[in-house]
């Protein structure tokens, strides 16, 4: 079996236990703890660790999908998922522009570890204060002088709003991915 490694990155609260939950075909392995710092105001649990996620393209072929914890001082484990990921989704939390910044670092750590296809989700973009794209693209770096990836509106809870991504992820890795329809 060709299994495809795809990691599921970005800030706290972006939504990246909520995709692989929602997506995944197996109970998803997570290391959800307590939240015991700053983000315990608005959020009662973390990843410590990595979620973990699967979900069968066909019979001979699946995506491993391995999300990171959001906070600066699990970096060593960005690391080690990232130079196995074939691929990766960076999420964006549309309505938190205080972490763009941060989000940007998270970003440029990753793009500068490997060279894989990455697209990047952004999530929340149905509250009232959610940015627009065209200035999420600018607080992430990219500007008319650079190449910016795909970016995409993705509802972490949603599958039908999930699919389209994997599927223009897939078509960025090769022929031999894009051709199965997740949809």
């Amino acid at each position: 079996m060709e299994i495809l490694r795809l990691m599921v990155t970005g800030s706290v609260g972006a939504g990246k236990t909520s995709f692989i939950r929602t997506i995944s075909e197996i109970d998803v392995v997570n290391t959800d703890k307590i939240s015991t710092d700053e983000i315990a105001t608005w959020k009662e649990t973390t990843t410590v660790a990595l979620d973990f996620g699967r979900l069968s393209i066909n019979p001979e072929r699946a995506i491993h999908l391995y999300g990171t914890p959001g906070q600066l001082r699990f970096d060593f484990i960005w690391d080690m998922l990232i130079q196995k990921a074939q691929a990766y989704i960076f999420l964006v939390d549309a309505h938190r522009p205080q972490d763009f910044p941060y989000s940007r670092r998270i970003l440029n750590f990753m793009n500068q570890k490997v060279e894989v296809p990455y697209l990047i989700g952004v999530t929340h973009s149905d509250c009232s204060d959610a940015c627009k794209l065209e200035d999420i693209a600018l607080a992430l770096g990219f500007n008319s002088k650079n190449t910016q990836p795909p970016m995409m509106f993705v509802n972490a809870t949603d599958k039908a709003s999930i699919f389209p991504v994997l599927t223009t992820l897939l078509g960025q890795l090769s022929k031999s991915y894009s051709e199965y329809s997740l949809i």
